[in-house]
C-alpha cells in the first residue's frame, strides 16, 4: 500500500501525541541508508526515524540447524522502503559450543519413547556397509583369539610346558575377567570425553561424538537401532587401528596372552554399545538372557545405574560395559579431575560445567568429589 509522505507524517504525528515512547525515537541521529537496499545484521535491529514497520517471519528449518529469518519493512518519510533482515540460528550438533540442554542448542527432548534422529543420513536399520565393518572386525578379533590359544596351548616344544596348561587356562581367565574390567572403565572415559567435548565435525571421531551427545536428546533412538547399526562406529577406534597393529607386529605368536587381552579388550567396548541399547530396553523387549544373566550377573550395564547418567548435567556413571566402575571413579571425581586438567592445558570448559555452573566453580576449587 502506498502512502503519501503528507499522510505519513500526518499518522506519526498523531502517534507521537498518543505515545510518550515516540518522543525518544524523535531524539535519535539518523543513520544513513540507500534506497530499496537489504541490509543483514546478526541479531540486530538498524533504526530509522519516523518511519512504519511492517514484519513478517519465516521458520526455515535445515538438516542440522533451525534458522528463524525477520524480514522487517520500513517506509522512511521520502517514501524510499528498507528492508531489513534478521537471521538467528540454533547450534546444532556440527557446532562449536553445542550442549544438548542449554537454551538454543537446537535439539529438544520429545515426549515418550520416540526415535529421533538428529544426524544427516542417520538411519536405524543396519546398511551393508555397516554389516560388512562390524563382520570383519568381529572375526579379525576372533581369529586372533584363536591364534593365540593355539599358540598357548598347542604349540608346546617339551613336558615341562605341556604341565603348566592348569596355569596357562588360569592366566587366560584372569585376561579374560581383566579385559572386561578395564573396558568397563575405557568406556567411562570414551564416553565422557565424547560427551564433554567436540562435535559433529571433529575428525575421526565426530560421529561418535554426535551420537553421543544426540543421545542425551533422544535416548530412545538407540532401542529401535539394529545390531550392526548400533555399534558399527565403535569399529573406527577400537578396529581398524589395533587390528592392524596385531597384523603388523604378528603378536598372536609372540605375544599370545596380550593379543587375547587387546581382542576381547576392543570386542567389549564394541559390545558396549549393545550393552547400552539394553539398558534402555524394557525388560518385555529385550531377549530372557539379557535380563536374567547379563544384567542380572552384573556382565552388561542394567537399567537402574545408566538411568543416573540421564540426569542434567550427565556428570556421571559413564561407563557402559558393566558399569562396576561407576560408584568408585564418581565418588572420587576422577572426571572432575580429568575436567580441571584438560582446562589447564587448553582453556576448554566441558559440556558437563556449561550445564551446571556450580559444578564448574567447585571443580576449579579444586573440589572434585561427589556431593
Amino acid at each position: 500500500m502506498r502512502i503519501s509522505n503528507l499522510s505519513l507524517i500526518v499518522l506519526l504525528l498523531q502517534q507521537v501525541c498518543e505515545n510518550d515512547a515516540f518522543s525518544s525515537l524523535l531524539n535519535q541521529q539518523p543513520k544513513a541508508t540507500k534506497s530499496a537496499s537489504l541490509h543483514r545484521s546478526n541479531n540486530k535491529q538498524h533504526k530509522f526515524p519516523l518511519t512504519t514497520r511492517y514484519s513478517s517471519t519465516l521458520d526455515i528449518p535445515t538438516t542440522t540447524t533451525t534458522t528463524t529469518t525477520t524480514i522487517n519493512t520500513l517506509e522512511n518519510q521520502d517514501g524510499t522502503i528498507v528492508l531489513e533482515e534478521e537471521i538467528a540460528s540454533a547450534k546444532s550438533y556440527l557446532d562449536d559450543g553445542f550442549v544438548f540442554g542449554l537454551k538454543g542448542s537446537g535439539l529438544e527432548r520429545p515426549r515418550g519413547r520416540v526415535a529421533t534422529l538428529v544426524v544427516e543420513g542417520d538411519t536405524l536399520e543396519t546398511q551393508p556397509y555397516q554389516l560388512g565393518i562390524v563382520s570383519t572386525t568381529f572375526a579379525l578379533h576372533m581369529a586372533f583369539i584363536l591364534t593365540s590359544l593355539h599358540t598357548i596351548f598347542f604349540a608346546a616344544t617339551s613336558p615341562i610346558e605341556y604341565s603348566n596348561i592348569a596355569m596357562k587356562l588360569i592366566e587366560v581367565m584372569l585376561i579374560f575377567v581383566g579385559s572386561w574390567w578395564s573396558a568397563d572403565l575405557g568406556s567411562g572415559v570414551l564416553h565422557w570425553s565424547v560427551d564433554n567435548y567436540g562435535n559433529g565435525r571433529t575428525p575421526v571421531m565426530g560421529n561418535i561424538i554426535a551420537a553421543f551427545q544426540g543421545h542425551h536428546s533422544a535416548p530412545w533412538t538407540i532401542t529401535q537401532r539394529q545390531f550392526c547399526n548400533n555399534v558399527y562406529k565403535l569399529c573406527t577406534p577400537f578396529g581398524l587401528a589395533p587390528i592392524l597393529l596385531t597384523l603388523a607386529t604378528q603378536s598372536y605368536t609372540s605375544h599370545p596372552l596380550f593379543t587375547i587381552y587387546g581382542a576381547m579388550f576392543c570386542s567389549w567396548e564394541i559390545l558396549s554399545q549393545e550393552f547400552h541399547k539394553w539398558s534402555h530396553m524394557p525388560p518385555k523387549d529385550c531377549p530372557w538372557w539379557v535380563n536374567s544373566i547379563l544384567q542380572k550377573s552384573g556382565v552388561s550395564i542394567a537399567r537402574k545405574p545408566h538411568a543416573l547418567h540421564h540426569i542434567a548435567p550427565y556428570d556421571g556413571n559413564y561407563c557402559i560395559v558393566s558399569g562396576v566402575n561407576n560408584p568408585w571413579l564418581d565418588n572420587i571425581g576422577f572426571f572432575r579431575l580429568l575436567e580441571h586438567i584438560v582446562y589447564k592445558i587448553n582453556g576448554i570448559e566441558s559440556n558437563a560445567w556449561k550445564l551446571d555452573p556450580e559444578l564448574r566453580t567447585r571443580t576449579l576449587q579444586g573440589d572434585y568429589k561427589k556431593p
